[in-house]
């Protein structure tokens, strides 16, 4: 307990650290996608704007995959459901940036819809991603598979592929 308090200030200080550290993480992981797309929601055409936004999915899912992110998914799933400055500290530290460059492609794409749909669409696209991390005992069961091994990683990141691009390329009624 001394050493937190010297460290961190005490429980709210390595708590606040915590979220920190997670952000960074997850801006170390994903930052060379991130700033690709970023380079791409800016100047690039529709289908490099498609697949960049694919790139970014598929990033963030094998991500989600990773036995390391198992931790943070608890943390931020806590701070989804009650946030505290925790909160803010990671959707400042990455969240922000993420979610810029993914509604900067996705309206690229989707010129048809306005800026409240393109949010809604980017967080319903992003939310296929997640549950590969959050609700992992309810995938594996209904997969029938312990663990998410190759040939189950392979299905699923396909299987995102496929929605995102029917999703991508709606027409407007």
């Amino acid at each position: 307990m001394s050493s937190i308090t010297y460290h961190f200030g005490g429980k709210q200080g390595l708590y606040l650290a915590a979220a920190d550290h997670i952000a960074a993480r997850v801006r170390e992981i994903q930052g060379p996608a991130l700033e690709g797309a970023r380079e791409t929601a800016r100047a690039g055409t529709r289908e490099q704007a498609t697949e960049a936004l694919l790139a970014l999915l598929d990033g963030f899912a094998l991500m989600m995959i990773r036995p390391e992110s198992e931790a943070w998914s608890l943390f931020i799933t806590r701070e989804q459901q009650a946030p505290t400055e925790a909160f803010d500290r990671i959707y400042a530290g990455v969240m922000q940036e993420v979610v810029g460059v993914f509604v900067a492609l996705l309206a690229r794409i989707r010129t048809d819809l306005g800026e409240r749909e393109v949010l809604a669409m980017g967080i319903m696209l992003f939310g296929q991603t997640l549950v590969l991390r959050v609700c992992r005992a309810a995938v594996t069961r209904i997969l029938s598979v312990e663990t998410i091994d190759e040939r189950t990683r392979a299905l699923l990141r396909a299987r995102l592929r496929a929605n995102a691009l029917c999703i991508l390329s709606e027409n407007a009624a």
